[in-house]
């Protein structure tokens, strides 16, 4: 099965100054050895955003390069404004990334594969996979 990587999970493997070893990063680099990484456009834009050194931004760049990004549709937007809105009237709020991860997961069949709690939340009240 497919697996839909968070912000988190990428930031945790190459954010950081140093590289830890988190269960995260060794499952991250699981997945990718056996082809099951998917990448949303969204994803890709916060993993890039706010880094100061051009140089650190391009490197990082370049190793996100090798996942293409996952083509949304309307329909995906539409499905994550529903998932938000049904989260919402239960009390369960995440930012609209999230239900766009989400979303993109449901109508495909995909896991998520995220290093926050928010996932978790949505998943009470929508049948989202977590990785």
């Amino acid at each position: 099965m497919k697996v839909i990587v968070d912000t988190s999970v990428w930031s945790l493997a190459f954010r950081r100054r140093e590289v830890v070893k988190t269960s995260e990063v060794i499952a991250l680099v699981r997945l990718v050895e056996q082809g099951l990484v998917v990448l949303l456009g969204p994803v890709r834009q916060e993993v890039l955003s706010g880094i100061k050194h051009r140089d650190q931004f391009e490197r990082l760049r370049e190793r996100l390069a090798a996942f293409p990004d996952l083509e949304l549709t309307t329909r995906d937007h539409e499905t994550a404004a529903e998932l938000c809105n049904l989260c919402l009237t239960k009390g369960v709020q995440a930012a609209h990334t999230d239900f766009l991860i989400a979303a993109a997961a449901v109508t495909r069949g995909y896991a998520v594969f995220s290093a926050d709690r928010d996932f978790e939340n949505i998943a009470r009240i929508v049948p989202i996979r977590t990785y």
